[in-house]
């Protein structure tokens, strides 16, 4: 029978036991810094302040500090040249990537010991819970 603390505690043991090992040492507050300007289009520092409840002030603090690190960079807006668009930069996509996502090798090699209707499934399940994740924002 279906329970969301039941697949919240299988989203915490896939994390646990499949994340990359982390290298670089980084906040949590940074990681969703980072997560919001990479899912969203066209973020400025009043969105990270509205995402994280924060203070202007304190996301600009977040702000600068992450561009000293080179996880993200600022860029004027083409269509608006008076707002400043906060991007990932190479690093921090990458840092991004190790904070937040399983390891490709682990998952190779859990999907290698399944058949094909198990990866389809498992794919299809993603997917979904996916799609119907982002509709919720």
């Amino acid at each position: 029978m279906f329970s969301p603390s039941k697949l919240n505690q299988y989203w915490t043991d896939i994390y646990f036991h499949l994340h990359y090992p982390h290298g670089e040492k980084i906040t949590h507050q940074m990681v969703r810094i980072l997560q919001l300007i990479d899912k969203k289009e066209r973020v400025v520092v009043n969105d990270v302040a509205t995402h994280l409840d924060i203070s202007h002030n304190t996301a600009s603090e977040h702000v600068k500090r992450m561009i000293q690190k080179n996880y993200i960079e600022k860029k004027r807006d083409q269509e608006d040249e008076r707002k400043v668009i906060l991007r990932l930069t190479d690093c921090g996509t990458i840092v991004l990537h190790e904070n937040t996502s399983l390891d490709e090798e682990k998952l190779n090699h859990i999907f290698s010991s399944m058949d094909e209707v198990e990866k389809e499934l498992i794919s299809k399940a993603f997917k979904l819970l996916s799609e119907r994740a982002k509709s919720c924002m």
